[in-house]
């Protein structure tokens, strides 16, 4: 077999296993082994593994692409001038990602250091969530109490009650999420108890993964 052979049936390998990885994690979530995602691919977890050696690996070129969507539209968000109307438009957009991938819920929710390209971009959208929070307080049409940290508290809440497929939870989800936009608006009730410690938390959800 010719070398261009070679590197074209390659390519197309290497394709197969990441349209069968965004199915497979899509469906299942990320947690699913690498055998299931090679089956799928109808290539042998060898060949899986000579393109992508770690979990991580795959992580990253499965889900690099709708990471960077995720910070872009934070940074979108951040620049809004209606700071109430997109902080509630991203929050129900980002709840809602479980309801269409529940890989990419799950990313998005728990934490991932070995994987540099995917942490990039989570780190950046944190940031123009920040931008965003603090431009919505300055409004003063946010709570002052309402931390940039609760956005994982709120996608994991939601998440637990959607599941893809299922329209009535996927109702029940967006009710909930309803329930806590109007809770974050300023004066939407009484002052909120302590939250975890930012660096526990994001240890917690780093070890749940």
């Amino acid at each position: 077999m010719s070398e261009s052979k070679l590197r074209a049936d390659a390519a197309r390998n290497r394709q197969r296993v990441l349209a069968a990885a965004a199915e497979v994690f899509g469906e299942l979530g990320i947690d699913v082994p690498m055998a299931a995602v090679a089956r799928r691919a109808g290539v042998g977890i060898a060949t899986l593994i000579r393109n992508f050696p770690t979990r991580g690996d795959l992580l990253a070129a499965t889900f690099g692409d709708a990471m960077t969507g995720y910070a872009d539209r934070a940074a979108r968000a951040a620049g809004d001038p209606d700071p109430w109307t997109a902080f509630g438009d991203f929050i129900t957009w980002v709840c809602a990602v479980p309801q269409r991938d529940r890989g990419f819920g799950e990313v998005l929710t728990r934490m991932f250091p070995e994987v540099e390209a995917l942490e990039a971009e989570r780190q950046r959208g944190l940031r123009e969530f920040v931008r965003l929070v603090r431009r919505a307080k300055d409004a003063k049409v946010l709570r002052p109490d309402f931390s940039p940290h609760d956005l994982p508290l709120i996608m994991l809440a939601a998440g637990g009650v959607a599941r893809p497929g299922v329209p009535a939870l996927a109702e029940a989800a967006d009710r909930l999420v309803a329930y806590f936009l109007q809770s974050c608006a300023a004066g939407g009730g009484t002052r909120l108890p302590a939250g975890p410690d930012p660096r526990a938390l994001y240890r917690a959800l780093e070890s749940s993964s």
